[in-house]
C-alpha cells in the first residue's frame, strides 16, 4: 500500500551558496561593522589580554609551589580561554563573508533584511520587526536574529504578504509578513 504523501514531507531545503565559503566551509555571515568588531576583539585579545594574562602567569609562579598555587591555576585557565578565542575569532574572521541590507532579489526575504511581522496566532496588532543577520550578530533583544533560528529559518526567500509557521520553544507561532526593508 503506498505511503500516504503529507505537506511535511513536501517540504524541501534550501541550501544557500552565500553560507559557504568557495572550499565548502560554514561562512560566518556577518555585516561589516559585525566584522570590524570581531577584529577590534581579536587585536585586543591578541596584543593586550595576552600580555596581561602572561604577566599574572609570571607573577603567580613566583609565589613558589605551583601544586597549590590557586593564582597559578586560575591565570592558566584564563590563557586558555584567551587563547581559545583567539583561534575562534581567527576562524570566523577567515570564513567572513560580509552581508548588506539589501535583499538580492529585492522582494524576498534575505539575510540583512529587516522584515516587519504580524503576530497571526495571538491576533496582535503591533508589529514584530527582525533583521535577519548570521549567527555572529545575532541579538533578539535589538531585534537582530539568526538566519538560523525559528523564526528566521522559515522567514528566508519568503515576500511580502506570506504567513510563516515557525515552530519555537513555547509552542507554534504564525506571522504574516507585512513589510520588507
Amino acid at each position: 500500500m503506498p505511503k500516504k504523501t503529507t505537506k511535511k514531507d513536501k517540504v524541501k531545503a534550501v541550501v544557500h551558496d552565500e553560507f559557504y565559503t568557495k572550499d565548502g566551509k560554514k561562512a560566518t555571515l556577518i555585516t561589516k561593522e559585525g566584522l570590524e568588531k570581531l577584529n577590534i576583539e581579536l587585536e585586543h585579545l591578541k596584543n593586550v589580554k595576552r600580555k596581561e594574562v602572561a604577566a599574572r602567569i609570571k607573577e603567580a609562579i613566583s609565589y613558589g609551589d605551583l601544586s597549590e598555587n590557586a593564582e597559578y591555576e586560575e591565570a592558566k585557565n584564563e590563557q586558555a580561554f584567551v587563547e581559545g578565542r583567539i583561534l575562534e575569532l581567527e576562524e570566523k574572521v577567515k570564513n567572513a563573508k560580509i552581508i548588506s541590507g539589501k535583499s538580492k532579489e529585492g522582494k524576498t526575504v534575505q539575510l540583512g533584511t529587516t522584515v516587519h511581522l504580524q503576530n497571526v496566532t495571538k491576533k496582535k496588532d503591533e508589529l514584530e520587526i527582525y533583521t535577519i543577520v548570521g549567527s555572529t550578530e545575532t541579538d533578539p533583544f535589538n531585534g537582530k536574529i539568526s538566519n538560523e533560528s525559528p523564526i528566521g529559518s522559515v522567514l528566508l526567500d519568503r515576500q511580502k504578504g506570506d504567513t510563516v509557521k515557525a515552530i519555537i520553544p513555547a509552542g507554534s507561532v504564525e506571522y504574516k509578513i507585512m513589510k520588507l526593508v
